[in-house]
Formats: structure tokens, sequence, C-alpha cells
């Protein structure tokens, strides 16, 4: 059955197709017509190439101390994964430093974002700022759904994700008994686990050395501001534009759930993170090194077409998506527990009427 058909009745109406063009629809091209447009040398990984890029920012930051530079820490998942080649010990030693540093569990945090990329716009399976259904929604207290959805909850929500993932889904990306892990798994998150806690005794050891004032200012205040800005950037490059559609069942697909994300410009920053705002060519290929994103996104977006959402221009600063969030947020509640093609639908409760008929989030 096509797209249409699996769609539940009550989103008929707002199936969101823009004039003639549904973003629903399987795309006229495959995945492998995407891979042939990205130059041969997009592909190619320098584990030198990247550790300078990880120096060249170690020496910006000075140690990543400044609460004013807590925005510009890296994404050291990029370095540990797509950047550093073939070398398992390579990126097992570099990813647990950056990782354990920033206080995230390194091969719990590896494994679960492995999972949001293999099931990248999947309801049921997608682990990273996936849609909650309405069902799970309707369960939540009242005053869970405001947090949820009102500043700044969602922008400080990273560390309860790793703790206790999303409504819905069990587990703990410290717990390695967690359903998020198979059970050859278990020793790396204990591994993980373990550095996460020494990181949380050296930072108990040096306030009761120096006092906790300055460890709240030279860390604390950098690690807020980190996981806002981590917040921003992970929730809209899935969320915050008026046409995109979500799947389970047969209408998933790789391709499908991967043309659901979005690029986002940040403006001076997008060289700093690593031009991660190019999400849709990182996402259906992640094994290209961040360093060829903009090049392959380049090739490919001829043939993409209409499916490929072009961002929005910043300024000298992301400005812009302050607004993107907040309409986001405003309108982007809940999916529908039936139909294989579903958009996000708003709670009036949450939404003045005005802003829900009016107010396209793009």
């Amino acid at each position: 059955m096509g797209a249409a058909a699996r769609r539940a009745p009550e989103q008929e109406q707002s199936c969101k197709a823009t004039e003639d063009f549904d973003t629903a629809k399987p795309p006229p091209f495959r995945i492998g017509d995407v891979r042939a447009a990205v130059p041969a040398h997009c592909w190619r990984k320098s584990p030198l190439r990247s550790l300078s890029y990880l120096g060249r920012l170690a020496a910006l930051l000075g140690g990543a101390g400044h609460p004013l530079l807590g925005p510009l820490r890296p994404r050291p998942r990029l370095w540990s994964r797509e950047l550093l080649g073939q070398s398992g010990t390579l990126n097992s030693v570099v990813g647990h430093l950056l990782h354990t540093f920033i206080l995230v569990p390194y091969n719990g945090w590896r494994i679960s974002h492995r999972t949001h990329h293999q099931n990248h716009g999947h309801i049921d399976k997608d682990e990273s700022w996936h849609p909650i259904t309405e069902n799970v929604y309707k369960e939540l207290e009242p005053s869970t759904k405001k947090l949820r959805f009102s500043l700044p909850y969602p922008l400080l929500a990273f560390p309860v994700y790793l703790w206790y993932r999303s409504p819905g889904k069990n587990g703990s990306h410290f717990n390695p008994s967690s359903d998020l892990f198979s059970p050859k798994e278990r020793r790396d998150v204990i591994i993980s686990t373990t550095c996460w806690i020494t990181m949380i005794a050296l930072l108990i050891a040096m306030a009761c050395v120096f006092g906790p004032v300055p460890v709240l200012k030279l860390y604390g205040v950098p690690y807020v501001v980190f996981v806002m800005w981590l917040d921003l950037v992970t929730y809209l490059h899935h969320h915050g534009h008026q046409d995109l559609p979500w799947y389970r069942g047969e209408e998933w697909s790789y391709l499908r759930g991967g043309l659901t994300t979005v690029d986002r410009d940040y403006g001076w920053i997008n060289n700093i993170h690593h031009d991660i705002g190019t999400h849709v060519i990182h996402h259906l290929f992640p094994q290209i090194p961040h360093y060829h994103l903009v090049e392959a996104t380049k090739a490919a977006r001829p043939v993409l077409g209409r499916y490929y959402r072009e961002p929005e221009k910043s300024g000298p600063l992301p400005t812009h998506l302050i607004s993107i969030l907040l309409r986001s947020l405003r309108v982007d509640h809940f999916v529908s527990d039936v139909g294989d093609v579903v958009f996000y639908q708003t709670d009036p409760s949450l939404s003045g009427d005005n802003w829900t008929k009016n107010g396209k989030h793009m």
C-alpha cells in the first residue's frame, strides 16, 4: 500500500504536503544514486587529519574551561567513529577520553547513537528525539507535558536521557543490563560507566581541594551550556520543519528515514563544530568524515532534489534558530498511534489557536 493509504484518517487534513509535492512519498531515487553522486575522495578518512582538528580546538578552547567557550566544545562522537579511521583501539581510547571529560558514558552513548542512525525516522525504533505516540502522551502527567515543551527543560534533557531514556522506553546508558545493549556489549558498558564514576569522583575531589565555587565556574557552567547547545542542535536536526514525516512498519526504509533529517546553518560556528549542520548526508552516510560533509552535500543535492530542505541562512550567530525552536515546541507534541506515515500533532492545551493555525514551523 502507498504512503497516503497508510496514514491515520485524522491526518488526511494535515499531511503537510507542499503544493504538488508530498515529502512522505517514496523518493524516485535509491540510496545508491545518492552514494554515486558523492566524490570518491569524500569517503577517505585520515586519523592524523582528524586529530589535527582535535588539537586545533583544544588550543582554541584553552582546555575548554572558560564558561563562554562551553557551547563551542566538540562533538567527540565524530572523532571517535566517523573520523578516526578503522582502528578500534584508537576509537576507544580517544572516545573514552573525550566523552568521560564531558560526563558521557562512551560505549553506552556509542551504542545508542548507532541505534539512532540505523533507525532514523522510525517512530518505535529511533533512539534520539523521536516522537512519542498519542497514547503515551496522554499518560504523561500535565506537569510533565508542560515541562517537556517549555524552555529551558528541553535544553537540559540530555543527562536525563542518559539515565532514563525517553518516555515509553526503559533502560539506562549506564546499566549494562539495559535492553539498549546486547549481552556481548555489557562489558563495554561497564568500562564506560566506571570511567564516568571516576570523573565524578575527580570533580568531587577537586571541589574538596579548591572549593565548590571554582569547580562550578570552571566546569559546571560550561557543562550546562554544552548540554543546552547539544540538545538544541540535535533537536533541530529532526524537528522544526512543517513537512517532516515519521514512519513505522513497511513504509519505513533507511533512505526515507534519513531524508527526515534537516540541515541547519550555524554561521561562523559551522566550522568549529565540524559542519554537523550538514546532517542529511551525515545520517545517510555516517562513514563520511566531517571535513568532507560540505562537499558531499553539495554533490548530492541535485539527486535529493526537493527531498532536501534548504537550511535558512544564518547571520554571524545562529539567532534564527531560537524562533524555530520555540515554534516547534509549541506545535510538535505527539504522533498518532495508527498509520505507517504520520506527522506531528498539537495538543491545544499547550498551544494557542492562532499559533497552531498560522504558525508554520519551517
